[in-house]
């Protein structure tokens, strides 16, 4: 029976408490053949991860040969360590996303990791169950931030901001089943891009989705298209059809379910779970099943039903409206009115939208499942109107307009990884523009000079740590790194002053006068 606990228990606490260090080895023969098994059956990675992990728990609590602690060394469930090569990826990928809120003018903020626990409860519907709570440090309950939506419309009430057009980038956390292969996690990054202010209906929301469109198309993903909808018509086409006003929010939940499972699967949930007769639940599905542009906007606004909701009518004019600009902009081709879109946040008060990439790619060549031979990226930037959000937090209920944007970044990052593991280009990891070698012995101190001055003129420049370097090392040290040119020093460089510099590609060397390094440097690199 103690076996059998292992793999169910935190280990730690089964075994921690065992004086008997026989029952622990036969444990860790036990985990053993569980972790062979998953492999000859090609189990998914985190499967075996998960299994491996156990494994060297419980050899850690046996300890190495001197009874020494044996650390178990592996990043939290749900968590990854990033490497030089891919976070060159992200720091590429994180310069188009800033780049482009800068563009449309918007200045940063930053908020703490953790905010007051009941700041974010309520506001997230079914997922408030996936905030981590932090154990009380000294009288505050905390929790983890969600997002960025939550702590920012705090920070506009705190500090009585009516306006203002801001990006976050910065790290979030959920309780969530991670699918590292899909780019989910348990932390990971959101960029977020905010309007918030009174404005006129529509103009903000479509530069939101401009900027989603400039964005998917500079990262060269593919194919991609953005849905909008309203919760304004969600809420008005549930009216209709026969919803009660209470289960408006855990139906949207539902609804949401629908780019993930069927409609069969969905229509069960929402009788079955959620107590909706059969025709309401067919009613709804009338709807969910209809995409358009502008034109089904104004078919919706004759629609007999429809047409008598208040609420629908008013999302429905300003769909419209929001279709006129988005002409303007360039970017209906891409964008799709779809009544299925249904965000199951429960801070959305009117237009939301979705970006969603349409191909898959291929999964990770050390991945074994056989069901992981593709890996659907689905959505990858999500958001929309939430007018009531900072009106929850001020005193005296003001409320601040805002609508915003939050780009996935991590499924993102898992796309443009898969692209560099299938590309012969090389992902260079330092930005150097130069390597100051030397073609002889003693030159330590004159190559450390030149560097200094290098340095001292904004060059990225590198030297190798030893005094008497060969010179094919030193080109070697540039080829594996991209490094484009070497300066090389020799005595007759010196007293002619000169330095020799060196194409590492091509191979070609110049003599340059050492007063015209810097901008030749300059001319060559950037």
């Amino acid at each position: 029976s103690t076996l059998v606990a292992h793999s169910d228990c935190s280990s730690s606490a089964v075994w921690s408490t065992m004086a008997d260090k026989a029952q622990l080895q036969e444990a860790i023969k036990t985990q053993g053949e569980v972790v062979r098994k998953l492999k000859s059956e090609k189990a998914s990675k985190e499967q075996i991860d998960e299994e491996v992990a156990k494994l060297l728990q419980f050899k850690a609590q046996l300890g190495g040969d001197e009874g020494k602690h044996v650390f178990v060394l592996k990043t939290a469930k749900g968590t990854r360590d990033y490497n030089p090569k891919q976070m060159a990826i992200r720091e590429k990928v994180f310069n188009i996303i800033i780049s482009c809120f800068k563009r449309h003018g918007a200045e940063t903020i930053d908020t703490p990791v953790f905010e007051l626990k009941e700041t974010l409860t309520g506001k997230y519907g079914e997922d408030s169950k996936l905030i981590y709570d932090l154990k009380d440090q000294g009288g505050e309950l905390l929790s983890l931030r969600y997002d960025l939506t939550v702590p920012f419309a705090r920070y506009l009430a705190m500090n009585k901001i009516t306006n203002i057009k801001r990006y976050h980038i910065a790290k979030v956390y959920r309780r969530d089943n991670p699918a590292m292969t899909r780019g989910r996690y348990r932390e990971f990054y959101q960029c977020d891009f905010d309007i918030a202010g009174q404005y006129d209906a529509m103009i903000p929301d479509a530069e939101c989705l401009k900027i989603v469109y400039e964005i998917l198309n500079e990262l060269d993903l593919g194919d991609f298209h953005i849905k909008v909808n309203d919760r304004r018509i969600l809420d008005g086409m549930f009216a209709v059809c026969g919803v009660p006003d209470e289960k408006f929010r855990t139906i949207c939940s539902t609804v949401d379910k629908l780019d993930k499972m069927a409609w069969e699967d969905v229509k069960k949930e929402m009788v079955n779970e959620k107590g909706l007769s059969e025709d309401v639940a067919n009613r709804i599905g009338e709807y969910v099943s209809m995409q358009g542009g502008q034109d089904l906007a104004e078919q919706l606004l004759q629609d007999p039903k429809l047409s008598q909701n208040k609420q629908a009518c008013a999302g429905l004019t300003d769909m419209k409206l929001l279709f006129s600009y988005l002409e303007l902009f360039q970017v209906t081709d891409k964008v799709v009115f779809d009544l299925s879109l249904a965000r199951g946040l429960d801070y959305y008060t009117g237009v939301i939208y979705e970006a969603i990439l349409s191909q898959t790619i291929p999964a990770p060549a050390e991945q074994n499942g056989a069901d992981e031979a593709a890996v659907s990226v689905g959505s990858v930037a999500g958001g929309g109107r939430y007018d009531g959000l900072v009106g929850m937090f001020d005193p005296k209920g003001r409320k601040v307009p805002c609508v915003g944007v939050s780009i996935g970044i991590e499924r993102i990052f898992s796309i443009m990884e898969q692209k560099a593991e299938t590309s012969s280009e090389k992902v260079r990891t330092t930005e150097t523009q130069v390597l100051v070698a030397s073609a002889q012995k003693n030159l330590l101190e004159e190559r450390l000079k030149l560097t200094s001055e290098l340095w001292n003129t904004g060059i990225k420049a590198e030297v190798l740590y030893k005094k008497n370097p060969k010179l094919l090392s030193q080109l070697q040290h540039c080829e594996e790194t991209g490094i484009p040119l070497v300066a090389i020093l020799g005595e007759q460089e010196l007293k002619d002053g000169v330095v020799k510099l060196r194409n590492v590609a091509s191979r070609e060397e110049v003599d340059v006068p050492r007063a015209d390094l810097v901008d030749e440097i300059k001319k060559r690199t950037l």
